[in-house]
């Protein structure tokens, strides 16, 4: 096993069998820009302390991985240019060739897995691209999440996907979609969607519960927990639905391919909403990060 670099406040948090949430590092280096990513990682550690967990913010800096960061590494990382965004298939070449990258949902899951922490805090997982039948771009975080014992708290799946085809592939795979205290699986920027969840819990006890039942079972994979975004915070997905389209067919005017969709629509999508969707972004992430700091904190309690 490669050798695990943990900060000292997560290396207490280990030793003394404490609760601890994952975070990925993506959202710092390609989600904003210098100083305003540095505030919100703050944020959100701070969001997951206060909730009775230790945060452990993802990275790998100079072929290190690192399962939380001190806070000189995290202000070098929001400052870093030209860092590489990993996933499954190239985390292990960035660390074989001593490079710094910020973890996606697939390789976060893989290191804290890795780190024997149990519970990851996000954004949005990645899914299946609209017109994926054609060209075939659908994100290796669904299939991490049948593969990885993590329990993932997102809003939900990206609302520039194909939302309806990604509940299809993590059915087909066995992932478990869990909505939190409602019926209708959440939108990312928007707290309900027209699509009904396949699974609804309303509380972080029945989630706990849910994650050890599968590992007693022996169960592969994680679980998909949809954390709505407060209501306060959202912007409906009416008013949603156009932008989006708005943007995706300038995606696919200008030829926008692969890798570099979700950049270019979320930008769009930023322009079009006059920031409003950075603003519910950053909302829905603290909330997925108290909300799993309370099911890790569950976790942590040691059955007598």
């Amino acid at each position: 096993m490669i050798p695990l670099f943990r900060s000292g406040e997560v290396a207490k948090a280990h030793a003394e069998g404490g609760p601890i949430v994952a975070l990925e590092s993506t959202i710092i280096t390609h989600g904003m820009p210098y100083p305003q990513n540095l505030e919100v990682a703050h944020q959100v550690e701070a969001d997951v302390r206060g909730a009775g967990a230790t945060p452990a913010t993802i990275a790998v800096i100079g072929g290190c991985l690192h399962i939380g960061l001190e806070d000189d590494q995290l202000v070098r990382l929001a400052q870093a240019t030209n860092v590489a965004k990993l996933s499954r298939a190239d985390i292990a070449a960035c660390i074989a060739t001593n490079g710094t990258g910020a973890t996606t949902v697939a390789a976060t899951m893989i290191a804290a897995h890795l780190a024997g922490i149990e519970v990851f805090a996000t954004g949005g997982i990645g899914g299946v691209h609209r017109g994926a039948e054609e060209s075939f771009d659908i994100s290796a975080d669904l299939m991490e999440l049948a593969q990885t014992p993590v329990t993932v708290v997102a809003a939900g799946a990206k609302a520039i996907l194909d939302v309806a085809k990604t509940l299809e592939v993590l059915e087909t795979q066995g992932v478990p979609v869990i909505t939190v205290g409602q019926n209708s699986f959440p939108a990312f920027w928007s707290k309900t969607s027209s699509l009904k969840s396949p699974l609804r819990m309303d509380s972080a006890a029945q989630i706990a519960s849910a994650h050890k039942t599968r590992a007693m079972m022996g169960l592969r994979g994680g679980q998909l927990i949809a954390n709505p975004i407060d209501a306060a915070d959202e912007i409906p997905a009416e008013q949603l639905a156009p932008i989006i389209q708005a943007a995706q067919a300038e995606a696919d005017a200008q030829g926008v391919k692969g890798k570099e969709v979700t950049p270019f629509l979320l930008q769009r999508i930023f322009e079009l909403t006059e920031g409003r969707s950075l603003t519910a972004n950053i909302a829905l992430v603290r909330n997925n990060a108290r909300f799993a700091a309370r099911i890790s904190a569950i976790l942590a309690i040691k059955d007598t």
